[in-house]
């Protein structure tokens, strides 16, 4: 098969993350042969290229100005920061957060030009004064990025009266210690609690 526009298809999904170049033929297949399917899903693609945006409060994915979690005042006074909306999703879908977010859209990586101007890390301290936040929640991965990205934020509000916590680290239920890799070792043995 030679079609030009297909082929542009099938570059545009492998452009997604997660997406290589047999699922993207996949995808564009299915589009291609689902002529409903694909009237559909390029309408949401331009309604959400028109309609959806930053909230100008935490950064979240929202169709208003601001989010529904920033604009509901019966969320706690804390702050939870994470990497992406993903994040968030998943740990407002959890059930076991009711405060705010703030979402940073990346690590910090200057090699990259990642710094904390793109991070949104004004506004962060901004948010912190404007809902007058008793708690700072670090949120993000424990990889390289994600421990150098909370160690910069856990110092940058030094000087503000938040605490500052992190989720807790070290061998997930069901975990085999034999398989477990260093790091998370030594977070399990750090973050040990009495039995």
């Amino acid at each position: 098969m030679s079609s030009a526009l297909f082929d542009r298809l099938t570059e545009q999904f492998q452009r997604l993350p997660g997406i290589g170049r047999k699922t993207a033929m996949r995808l564009a297949f299915s589009i291609v042969d689902n002529r409903e399917l694909a009237r559909d899903l390029s309408e949401a693609l331009g309604l959400v290229w028109q309609n959806v945006g930053e909230c100008s409060t935490c950064r979240n994915i929202t169709e208003n100005d601001i989010c529904d979690i920033c604009s509901n005042s019966s969320r706690l006074d804390s702050i939870c920061v994470v990497h992406n909306p993903a994040d968030m999703r998943a740990i407002e879908d959890a059930g076991l957060y009711r405060g705010k977010y703030f979402v940073l859209h990346g690590f910090l990586a200057p090699l990259d030009g990642m710094g904390p101007a793109e991070l949104g890390i004004d506004r962060l301290k901004n948010m912190i004064d404007k809902f007058e936040v008793d708690e700072v929640i670090l949120a993000l991965d424990s990889t390289a990025d994600g421990e150098a990205t909370s160690s910069y934020i856990a110092r940058i509000l030094e000087t503000r009266r938040v605490t500052v916590t992190r989720l807790a680290r070290g061998l997930p239920p069901g975990a085999s210690v034999e398989f477990a890799d260093s790091l998370t070792l030594s977070q399990a043995f750090q973050g040990r609690q009495k039995v």
